[in-house]
């Protein structure tokens, strides 16, 4: 039987574990590690308490994307501290401005056949060019710069085959929704997507990295191309011919799920408010007024999509209703729109021209006005996200929304006329001057790590006990995010690496008195519905409900990264082996759970429902890895009684 793409990877790189049996765990072998600066802070004060001096990966980047909006002292003392300790400890460092993590990775590191997890869950933009890449929790990153191995449950093989050719109007972006649209944002767990077909030669590296990043959205553990013709081009414009190597899937290759799509057919997509899935033709949505249109993210801000929005947008005036913003995604991007002229062409159009970050994606300014509808080239659209409560935030493709910011109203871009066609570089000007090298042995040691006063400690976890009894301090329904649990945003982002500030606003999107009644009693129990946790890889929603005393989180299923964030805090999560069970619960029921440690001989657990005299039967399938994880109280505990 021949391999797939990541199987070929994973063989090469696994150090324990059955690769062919779907959901067993395997150990992998990491090469590079990625973070940004919301989550950043926390592995690094995560990797400082394993006490390792040196990172051990063959290249780690510690990048400043999220937190750049410097109203207070709090982020750039966190960048601060993470330049400081990226300097000791090996790791290179991507200055504020230098770009986005996965657009400069793609650019600059990114290597066909290597293994690259980032704590950010759309590390998988450089699958684009062939590389596993995953993201993961803070905690994993760190371990895996200490040389440690990343593990997780062996994927199923999806594949997406590809046809034909998109049509003119038609983007990458509209792929990466209809794959929404036909699978939902939990239709890719527990499976790696790969894409194939003929239809894949007529797409850029570029529009490859925007399929991979949105694969994130479908829950999908990473998506990858072939490293083809294509990547070796790409790279040598990159000068970065040498790390090209081809890899393809063997033509026997077995997979669990086989989709196909007909470029040919496909035509402009929205994703409605409030869900990447929520997806439709663009043109049933033409009597919809904009007030705003941001342009960029790690999804679509690529030289390639600037350069058609400036086509777009070129000797033309934005409609008066309309803010635009244009973010590129790095100062590669950047500079070439100014040596170009494109920039003046995107300038003269009315646009605002933010900084080379993520920005608007997070919160980090630039939120709709009240009610407003705010078309997003991004990879999300989760109610509140864009820091307004009530914005109606719809996900489109570059095209799609410079169209829009034209005419004032969502417009399929097909309707504005021949889009001129634009003219990629042989060559990307490169100048690596914003990513610092680390000090080398013989200096690291001198190196001061410097730390603000924002830093605090963080929340480690308790040995678990055979018995938990605590209340049912929070019920919520299906699909909630990790922007749910600890939510994104100028006000809140800069204190990712202060918890007890942070907890605050623990679940504000569902229920903002949660964080007081669950500091009241002390232990709790959060029940969920379907796909709980799913977005953001960001472990601070597993480590703030930690610090409020959270020693429980009981679903009806799980999202990949959440489930191992809970695990990696001390947090038991269970499941409902029948789902019907949820509605027999209800906020403020006294609950318990006995027998915990014999439960993880046979994976089955009873919860006792004190208040209504009820006992419910919960499952879970824990490696005996995760056991031990939980049974230490978290993976900082496990790790050290490991030393």
């Amino acid at each position: 039987m021949g391999l797939t793409i990541a199987q070929k990877i994973i063989q090469s790189h696994i150090l324990s574990g059955d690769m062919f049996t779907p959901g067993s765990e395997i150990a992998l072998k990491i090469d590079q590690t990625l973070t940004q600066d919301a989550t950043g802070t926390m592995a690094y004060l995560e990797f400082e308490a394993m006490g390792i001096e040196r990172v051990k990966t063959e290249k780690s980047v510690a990048y400043i994307d999220h937190n750049t909006l410097q109203s207070g002292f709090e982020n750039a003392d966190d960048h601060r501290y993470i330049q400081s300790v990226a300097k000791k400890h090996g790791i290179f460092f991507s200055r504020p401005g230098n770009g986005i993590c996965h657009q400069v990775h793609l650019e600059r590191y990114g290597i066909p056949g290597k293994t690259l997890i980032g704590s950010d869950s759309h590390t998988p933009t450089c699958g684009g060019i062939g590389m596993l890449a995953m993201g993961a929790g803070g905690l994993d990153v760190a371990v895996a710069m200490g040389g440690g191995p990343y593990y997780i449950n062996m994927p199923k093989m999806y594949k997406v085959i590809l046809k034909g050719k998109l049509r003119d109007g038609v983007a990458a972006k509209d792929i990466s929704l209809e794959i929404l649209r036909i699978l939902s944002v939990k239709g890719g767990v527990g499976a790696i997507i790969e894409w194939g077909g003929e239809g894949i030669k007529t797409l850029s590296v570029p529009e490859r990295a925007t399929i991979t990043n949105m694969g994130a959205e479908l829950g999908a553990t990473t998506s990858i191309f072939p490293s083809d013709e294509t990547t070796r081009e790409y790279l040598e414009a990159q000068g970065r011919a040498e790390v090209f190597v081809p890899l393809e899937s063997d033509p026997d290759a077995v997979y669990d799920k086989i989709v196909e799509i007909d470029l040919s057919s496909l035509e402009p997509l929205a994703a409605c408010p409030h869900s990447p899935d929520n997806v439709t033709e663009v043109k049933n949505l033409s009597s919809i007024k904009v007030d705003q249109v941001c342009i960029g993210s790690c999804t679509n801000s690529s030289l390639r999509d600037m350069l058609r929005v400036a086509a777009i947008l070129k000797g033309k005036t934005i409609a008066p209703s309309v803010s635009l913003s244009i973010s590129p995604g790095s100062k590669q991007v950047l500079m070439m729109l100014a040596d170009c002229g494109a920039l003046s062409d995107i300038i003269a159009s009315g646009a605002r021209i933010l900084e080379s970050a993520c920005g608007p994606c997070i919160g980090m300014g630039f939120s709709p006005n009240s009610g407003g509808v705010s078309l997003r080239t991004f990879n999300r659209n989760f109610e509140g996200r864009s820091g307004t409560a009530d914005g109606q935030i719809y996900l489109v493709s570059p095209e799609t929304a410079a169209a829009s910011a034209l005419s004032g109203y969502i417009t399929d871009p097909r309707t504005i006329g021949e889009i001129p066609p634009i003219e990629m570089p042989e060559r990307f000007r490169i100048d690596d001057r914003g990513t610092l090298a680390p000090a080398d042995l013989a200096e690291a040691p001198a190196v001061e790590i410097l730390k603000g006063p924002n830093i605090k400690e963080i929340p480690v976890g308790e040995a678990l006990g055979d018995t938990l009894m605590a209340p049912l301090t929070l019920k919520v329904g299906d699909n909630i995010t990790t922007d749910h649990i600890m939510p994104a945003g100028s006000k809140i982002l800069p204190y990712r690496s202060n918890v007890p500030y942070l907890s605050q606003y623990c679940f504000g999107v569902c229920d903002k008195t949660f964080p007081e009644r669950a500091k009241a009693t002390g232990k709790s129990i959060v029940v969920g519905g379907i796909n709980y946790g799913q977005g953001s890889s960001r472990e601070h929603a597993a480590l703030v409900p930690l610090y409020l005393g959270v020693k429980a989180v009981v679903a009806k299923s799980f999202a990949r990264i959440h489930a191992a964030n809970l695990i990696n805090a001390g947090i038991l999560p269970l499941t409902f082996e029948n789902s019907d069970d949820y509605d027999r619960l209800d906020q403020g029921d006294s609950l318990s759970i006995r027998g915990i440690h014999a439960g993880f001989e046979n994976g089955k657990w009873i919860l006792s429902d004190e208040t209504k005299g009820i006992e419910i039967p919960l499952v879970f399938t824990f490696t005996q890895r995760q056991k031990e994880i939980l049974l230490a109280g978290g993976l900082l505990n496990y790790t050290k009684s490991e030393e």
